[in-house]
């Protein structure tokens, strides 16, 4: 394995500072509710207006956006609430004899009260919204309160708001960062407190996220956008050049990775990166990410390379190689996997139905993205009955006698008793 190009050191802010501000943060909501909630509004987003959206201001808003644009969002709710009803239709109940008088099985019950974040950032992203409130609504979730920080002209961007009304939002807030976190986690005047809270957002989002789990649950800590773009020397540079800018552009800590068998492939792809970021805006985070936490990594083999990749368990995991299909076995580290280059990434971030909500930092080890699984509970349950009783009742009452036990033996034993009664 060899470097052509290196990340630098990532200089993101302290990370005990992060967690104390956030701390912090939750605390005041807890105790001061809206009041608190609208504190940190007017401090990080100089946002003094109502934290509730209003059915006046979303019909408003609605009303300002072309048809074309309406579309477009209606077409991204319909391909992720599609995508999202066949995934549920593979989680599958279950009702089964294990044994003589023992039955044994699970339901599959929607969690009832959703807290959907959607990022502002810098551009109106309008696929985030329907990404983490459709799966909660095919899910059958009763309550679906989405927050989005008020970054347009003193409110939620329409496109966004469109899509989060759509999608079936139930209670929308312009309220951004940990404060949003916070209000769902323990309900404020004006916000309900939910039950899960799922979608991505920034740092001192993912750590408000962190430190209320246990509280609420959550689907997972998403931290910014990461693509790794894996080559043999059968791949076009520019196309690499181009998947890699297009999630680098997300943010300045955005993680751009070309691993590739092909020293060729490696230093042609680095100058179309060069010359298309010529192209971009100046003000593009595109620019900082590639500098600083771009990366080139020349493998020896092919299976060296399926080896950076499993190891580096990215986000977005593209594979630019003939026959990409093949190593779909070979490869079990990723968020969401794009096989072949014509798979482009964008598809999935925009429209094609998989989640874009998906694990980052390494956490593709350990588990997946938001889907609509998230959004369940896998409920267990048993009865027993005869034969059942007299098999389980002997081996509880045995164990628990050598686990010293008592009332898990008596618990037992009683059974057994009832039986020769």
């Amino acid at each position: 394995m060899e470097y052509i190009k290196q990340a630098q050191k990532n200089e993101q802010t302290n990370i005990t500072d992060v967690e104390q501000t956030v701390k912090e943060i939750i605390a005041t909501v807890r105790t001061e509710g809206d009041a608190g909630v609208q504190k940190y509004e007017r401090k990080f987003s100089q946002s003094d207006r109502a934290i509730r959206v209003s059915e006046e201001e979303i019909e408003r808003s609605i009303k300002s956006l072309s048809s074309d644009v309406k579309e477009l969002i209606d077409r991204v709710v319909d391909r992720i609430s599609t995508f999202a009803k066949a995934q549920l239709e593979c989680i599958l109940p279950l009702q089964k004899d294990f044994g003589p008088g023992i039955q044994m099985g699970h339901r599959i019950v929607p969690i009832e009260k959703v807290g959907a974040y959607v990022p502002g950032g810098r551009f109106p992203l309008l696929s985030s919204g329907p990404m983490v409130v459709a799966p909660a609504k095919v899910a059958g979730a009763k309550k679906i309160v989405a927050c989005s920080p008020a970054n347009f002209e003193g409110g939620i961007h329409p496109a966004v708001l469109y899509g989060l009304v759509r999608s079936g939002a139930t209670d929308i807030f312009a309220i951004g960062g940990a404060q949003a976190i916070a209000a769902m986690a323990y309900g404020t005047e004006s916000v309900p407190e939910v039950d899960i809270i799922g979608g991505p957002g920034n740092r001192f989002v993912a750590e408000a996220k962190r430190q209320v789990f246990g509280k609420v649950g959550i689907d997972l800590i998403a931290g910014p956008s990461e693509v790794l773009v894996f080559t043999d020397d059968s791949a076009e540079p520019k196309k690499c050049a181009a998947d890699l800018l297009a999630q680098a552009e997300h943010d300045p800590h955005a993680r751009a990775i070309l691993v590739t068998t092909s020293h060729s492939i490696a230093y042609q792809t680095m100058e179309e990166i060069n010359q298309l970021l010529k192209e971009f805006s100046p003000n593009s985070p595109a620019h900082e990410s590639w500098a600083n936490l771009g990366e080139v990594i020349v493998a020896e083999t092919l299976q060296e390379g399926i080896d950076i990749c499993n190891d580096y368990a990215i986000e977005h995991l593209h594979l630019h190689i003939e026959n990409s299909r093949d190593l779909m076995d070979r490869l079990y580290n990723y968020g969401s996997l794009f096989i072949d280059s014509a798979s482009s990434v964008v598809f999935s971030d925009k429209v094609s139905g998989t989640n874009h909500t998906l694990p980052t930092n390494r956490a593709a080890r350990y588990t997946g993205g938001l889907w609509v699984g998230s959004y369940v509970k896998v409920m267990t349950h048993q009865q027993i009955s005869g034969e059942g009783v007299h098999l389980l009742a002997s081996h509880a009452s045995k164990q628990s006698e050598i686990e010293g036990l008592e009332g898990h033996q008596l618990s037992a034993a009683l059974r057994l008793t009832s039986i020769k009664s």
